[in-house]
C-alpha cells in the first residue's frame, strides 16, 4: 500500500450531526448524521482517490480498559442522541454496500484502533492520513503518519503544522494533554494549566516527567504548588492520553483494499432515505428507450398549424417556456414546450426558421381558448413570459411545483429536476450541460435547437407524469379543497400583483441611504474612540478580541469556536460597556443600509419606477406566502429607522392613497374560535382589548385597575403560548426569574382551561396522525414528533401547536385575497391589491373611493369565514406606506 486512509467513523457522524442538525428522510427517521456521514465520505473519494480505505467505528464497551484507571473518564457525556444509534448502524450499512473496509472491534475506542492500524501500516512503508479533528490523534504523527482534517479544507497536519497549532511536538502531545487534561473526554489534567502555560514549559522541560521531577524551576508559587499537588493526576491523565497500540485487526493489504459498490444497493438506499443530490452524483443513466417517447420539434408552417389544430380539442395541455431570462419581468420567450399526456412532448422554437412573430401569431388561437386548462411547474413564470409577449391564458388548472409543496410542504425539494428523480428515478438533462456557468454562462436563444427542444420536451413531460401522480395524491390525502380552492385559483392574483408592483420615491431612498452612511461614519467612530483602536466591525473574530481580551469584558460561555458576539450574546451584555451598545446600533443600520436601502434602489425597474417582487407560495411550510427580490415582509415596523423605510413606498399616481388592511389579533382569535374557551371567546365577542383582559384575570385586579407593566407580562404570555413558550423563555423576555414565569403560565392556564387542552390536543393528534392541520384541511407532516432526541421532538411539539393558527390564519388570508381580487377585477377604477405581508394587504386606489376600497378590503376579510368570534380588520390609510 502506498497511502491509506483511516478513517474517524464516529467522529464524521457526530459533526454532522450538530453541523446540519434535524434532517429526516420520508417516515421521519433522523437522517442528517448518516447524509453527512457519507457526503464527507465522498468529498475524500473526490479529492484523493484513495485504494485504500478504512473505516474505524467504536467497539462495544469501548472505554472498559481507560475506566479501569479512572472511572470518571467520559461520564460526564451526555449519552449518545438516540436519534444517532439508528444513523450509526445505517452508515456501517452503507459502508458495506459501498464497498467501504470498516471495524469495530469489542472492547476498544476508535481513536485506539485508528492508531493500531497506523503504526503497522507505517512500519510498512505506508503512508497513513488519519482522518479526524481529533487533537489526540496528533501524537501519532512522524514521517509516515499524518492528520488530515477533511472538514477544515483537507488540512494536512505534519509534525510542523502540529507544532504551529498546539505548540509542541507530536511526541509531546500526551504530556500536553497530561498537563491540561481534556474536558472532552474528562481528562482532568492539572488544575489552572491551559494550553498555553502547558505547551510552554514542555518547550522549557521537555517532558512531563522533567518538569513533575523539577516543579521548584517553574516560575511562580502557585505553579510549582499546583504541580507538586498533581503529580498523581498528571500522570494518571497521560496514561488516559496515550493511545492503545497493540490491538489486533486484520494485517492482509487487501482487507483494506476498496472494492467496487454495489450500484444498485446504493442507488435504493439513497432513494429509501431520499438523498436525491446523493442520487445525482451517481450520475445514474436513466433515460427512457426511444421507443417510450416522442419528443418533436415543430419548425414549419404547415406542422405548427397541424399541431394547434390537433390539441385545440384537449381539456388539459402543460405547457414549459424557455426563455433568456429567470427574471420574470425580463424574460423573453425562446420557444414553447407543449403536451397533453406521458411520453409525449413537441417543441416550438421562436428562434428557429418559422421566426417568434409567425409562431406567436399561429399559436395564438391555442393560447388565447377558453376551454383549454393549462398546467405548469411554476406556472407563474410562464404567465410573466408569456404576458412579455403579449398573451394571457384564460385557465390556469394545476401547478406540479405548488401541488408537490401541498403535498410536503415540510421539504424544500419541489423543483422539477429532484421530483422527477424522487418520484420516477428520471435524471434530467441538466440545464448547465446547455447553458453552461458562471461567467461563460450563455442564454437559452444561444443554445442549438435541438438541444432546447430535447430538454424542453423532457420538462414539459415530467410536468404531465407529476400532474398525474399528484393529481390522485391529492385525492387520496384530502388536499384537493387546499390545491382547487385556495393555492390555484391564487396564482393569477400573485401574478396581477408582482406585474403591477409598488411604486419607489428613489430619491427619498437615497437619501436615506447617504443619511444610514452618515450614522454609521459616526457610530464607527464613536465604538473605535472606546475601543482605543481601530479593527474591522464586521470581523466577529477582531471584535471578540477587542470585547473580550483587551477590554476585559467577561464573556458568556465559550463555545467551539470561541467567544460569540452574535446578537443575542451583545444584548445580554448591554449593562456591561456602552460599546455594546454603539456595536447593536451599527448592526441594525449596517443591515438596513445594505438589505434595503441600497439593495431597493438597485432593484427599482427604470421604466416604472417600480420594485416587483415575487410571491412564493411554496416555500414557508406553514402555508404562508413568503417574498423575494426583495423580501418586503422583514422590515421593521416600529423603528424609527424601519419607517423611514416603508415612507419611501408610494403611491403609483399623484392622486392615490395607500391602504392597510391588517387583521386584528387574528392567532388569538383562532386560539378563542378552535380552542372555544368561553372566556376568551366572550372577551373577544365584548371587543375587549384582550391583554388587559387576561391581565385583569391573571393578576385577579378590576379591568380598569390593569396597569401597562400588567398588560405588557399578559402580552407575553398571550403569545408566548401560541409559540410553546415555557417559564424559561418567557422569564428571559419579562426580565424576571423562571419561578415568577412559571407562576404566570400557571395561572394563565386555570383561567383559560380550554386553552391548556386544545394545546395538549394539538400535540397528541400530532402524535397520532404525524401532521398539524389547518381549518381547512391543510397538513404540516411534523416526522419529528416521535424523535428519540428530546430537543427536537420539544420543537415538533412547538410546531404541532403553532401551526394549526398560522396555516389556518395563511388560509384565510389567502382566501380573502381571491375574493377581494375578484371584486377588484369588477371595479378596476377602485385600486389594486400590491402587498401581503403576513396578516396584512397592502392596497392603493384613488383619493375619492379610497374608503370604498378599504370596506371592499374589510368586507372579503372578515367575511372570508365565520369563526365563533369576531373577525376584525383595521384600516389605515396614508400618502406612503409608513403613514399606514
Amino acid at each position: 500500500m502506498q497511502k491509506l486512509y483511516v478513517i474517524d467513523a464516529v467522529n464524521f457522524l457526530f459533526r454532522s450531526y450538530y453541523a446540519i442538525g434535524p434532517m429526516t428522510g420520508p417516515n421521519g427517521e433522523s437522517t442528517g448524521a448518516l447524509y453527512g456521514f457519507i457526503r464527507t465520505l465522498y468529498k475524500l473519494m473526490r479529492d484523493f482517490s484513495p485504494d485504500h480505505l478504512v473505516a474505524i467505528f467504536d467497539g462495544p464497551d469501548n472505554k472498559q480498559h481507560r475506566t479501569k484507571i479512572y472511572q470518571e473518564y467520559k461520564s460526564h457525556r451526555k449519552g449518545m442522541p438516540e436519534d444517532l444509534f439508528p444513523q450509526l448502524e445505517l452508515a456501517i450499512e452503507f459502508c458495506d454496500i459501498a464497498g467501504i473496509p470498516h471495524l469495530e472491534i469489542p472492547g476498544f475506542e476508535a481513536d485506539d484502533v485508528m492508531g493500531s492500524i497506523a503504526v503497522w501500516a507505517a512500519k510498512k512503508d505506508t503512508r497513513v492520513y488519519l482522518c479526524t479533528s481529533d487533537k489526540d490523534m496528533c501524537q501519532l504523527v512522524d514521517e509516515k503518519i499524518h492528520v488530515l482534517n477533511i472538514h477544515k479544507d483537507n488540512l494536512d497536519v505534519d509534525a510542523a503544522k502540529v507544532k504551529e497549532i498546539h505548540g509542541v511536538r507530536p511526541d509531546q502531545v500526551v504530556d500536553l494533554l497530561a498537563l491540561m487534561g481534556d474536558a472532552s473526554d474528562n481528562i482532568p489534567g492539572i488544575e489552572g494549566f491551559g494550553p498555553k502555560t502547558a505547551s510552554s514549559l514542555l518547550c522549557e522541560f521537555e517532558t512531563l516527567d522533567n518538569l513533575l521531577e523539577h516543579p521548584d524551576k517553574v516560575k511562580g508559587e502557585k505553579k510549582q504548588q499546583a504541580l507538586k499537588e498533581g503529580k498523581q493526576i498528571a500522570l494518571m491523565s497521560r496514561e488516559l492520553a496515550k493511545l492503545y497500540l497493540h490491538i489486533d485487526f486484520p494485517k492482509e493489504e487487501m482487507f483494506f483494499h476498496l472494492r467496487i459498490p454495489d450500484r444498485e444497493q446504493v442507488k435504493s438506499f439513497f432513494h429509501k432515505h431520499q438523498f436525491l443530490s446523493l442520487l445525482k452524483e451517481l450520475g445514474e443513466p436513466t433515460t427512457p428507450t426511444k421507443e417510450s417517447y416522442s419528443y418533436l420539434i415543430i419548425d414549419e408552417e404547415s406542422a405548427l398549424r397541424s399541431l394547434v389544430q390537433f390539441l385545440s380539442h384537449e381539456k388539459i395541455l402543460v405547457i414549459d417556456t424557455e426563455t433568456t431570462s429567470l427574471h420574470p419581468l425580463q424574460a423573453r420567450i425562446v420557444g414553447f414546450g407543449l403536451t397533453r399526456q406521458e411520453g409525449e412532448a413537441w417543441y416550438i422554437p421562436c428562434n428557429g426558421t418559422l421566426g417568434k412573430t409567425k409562431v406567436l401569431e399561429l399559436l395564438s388561437p391555442l393560447l388565447q381558448s377558453k376551454s383549454i386548462g393549462w398546467v405548469g411547474h411554476n406556472i407563474k413564470y410562464d404567465l410573466h413570459a408569456l404576458a412579455n409577449e403579449g398573451f394571457s391564458l384564460s385557465h390556469i388548472a394545476f401547478d406540479t411545483m405548488i401541488a408537490s409543496y401541498v403535498l410536503a410542504p415540510q421539504t424544500a425539494r419541489h423543483n422539477l429536476d429532484d421530483l422527477s428523480l424522487a418520484k420516477f428515478g428520471k435524471q434530467k438533462i441538466a440545464i448547465e450541460s446547455l447553458i453552461g456557468k458562471g461567467q461563460k454562462q450563455i442564454t437559452m436563444d444561444k443554445v442549438p435547437i435541438e438541444q432546447v427542444g430535447a430538454y424542453c420536451c423532457e420538462d414539459a413531460d415530467f410536468t404531465f407524469r407529476l400532474f398525474s401522480l399528484f393529481s390522485s395524491t391529492l385525492k387520496e390525502e384530502n388536499l384537493e379543497s387546499i390545491m382547487y380552492t385556495i393555492e390555484v385559483p391564487l396564482i393569477p392574483v400573485l401574478f396581477g400583483m408582482e406585474r403591477q408592483g409598488i411604486c419607489i420615491d428613489v430619491h427619498r431612498l437615497k437619501a436615506l441611504s447617504a443619511d444610514f452612511r452618515r450614522q454609521l461614519d459616526l457610530l464607527q467612530e464613536e465604538i473605535f474612540s472606546i475601543a482605543g483602536e481601530s479593527f474591522n466591525l464586521n470581523s466577529p473574530k477582531q471584535l471578540s478580541v477587542i470585547l473580550f481580551e483587551k477590554m476585559g469584558i467577561t464573556p458568556p460561555k465559550k463555545t467551539m469556536t470561541g467567544f460569540s458576539t452574535n446578537a443575542d450574546v451583545l444584548e445580554s451584555l448591554k449593562e456591561k460597556s456602552p460599546i455594546i451598545e454603539k456595536i447593536l446600533q451599527y448592526r441594525m443600520l449596517e443591515k438596513l443600509r445594505s438589505t434595503y436601502t441600497d439593495a431597493l434602489i438597485e432593484q427599482i425597474v427604470p421604466h416604472d419606477h417600480h420594485i416587483h417582487c415575487t410571491f412564493n407560495q411554496s416555500v414557508a411550510a406553514t402555508g404562508r406566502l413568503s417574498c423575494q427580490d426583495p423580501n418586503l415582509q422583514n422590515i421593521p415596523i416600529r423603528s424609527i429607522e424601519g419607517k423611514a423605510i416603508r415612507a419611501a413606498f408610494i403611491p403609483s399616481k399623484s392622486n392615490f392613497l395607500m391602504l392597510s388592511a391588517d387583521y386584528s389579533q387574528i392567532e388569538l382569535r383562532l386560539v378563542a374560535h378552535l380552542s372555544e374557551d368561553p372566556t376568551l371567546v366572550k372577551a373577544f365577542k365584548q371587543g375587549e382589548d384582550v391583554h388587559a383582559y387576561t391581565a385583569s384575570l391573571v393578576f385577579d385586579v378590576p379591568l380598569e385597575k390593569v396597569t401597562p407593566a400588567m398588560r405588557y407580562k399578559a402580552k407575553a404570555v398571550n403569545f408566548g403560548i401560541l409559540y410553546g413558550q415555557g417559564p424559561f423563555g418567557l422569564s428571559q423576555q419579562l426580565g424576571i426569574t423562571q419561578k415568577e414565569a412559571s407562576h404566570l403560565i400557571e395561572i394563565y392556564f386555570s383561567r383559560y382551561p380550554y386553552v391548556k387542552k386544545f394545546i395538549e390536543n394539538c400535540k397528541e393528534q400530532a402524535r397520532e396522525t404525524g401532521f398539524a392541520i389547518s381549518m381547512f384541511g391543510r397538513k404540516r407532516p411534523i416526522p419529528d414528533i416521535h424523535s428519540k432526541n428530546h430537543m427536537i421532538r420539544a420543537a415538533a411539539e412547538r410546531l404541532a401547536v403553532n401551526t394549526p393558527l398560522q396555516a389556518t390564519n395563511a388560509d384565510l388570508i389567502k382566501l380573502a385575497m381571491i375574493d377581494l381580487d375578484t371584486k377588484l377585477k369588477t371595479h378596476p377604477e377602485l385600486g389594486s391589491i400590491l402587498l401581503q405581508i403576513h396578516d396584512e394587504l397592502v392596497l392603493e386606489g384613488p383619493k375619492e373611493g379610497i374608503e370604498t376600497l378599504g370596506n371592499l378590503a374589510k368586507n372579503s376579510m372578515e367575511g372570508v369565514f365565520s369563526l365563533k368570534v369576531p373577525l376584525v380588520v383595521d384600516i389605515s390609510i396614508g400618502k406612503n406606506w409608513a403613514e399606514c
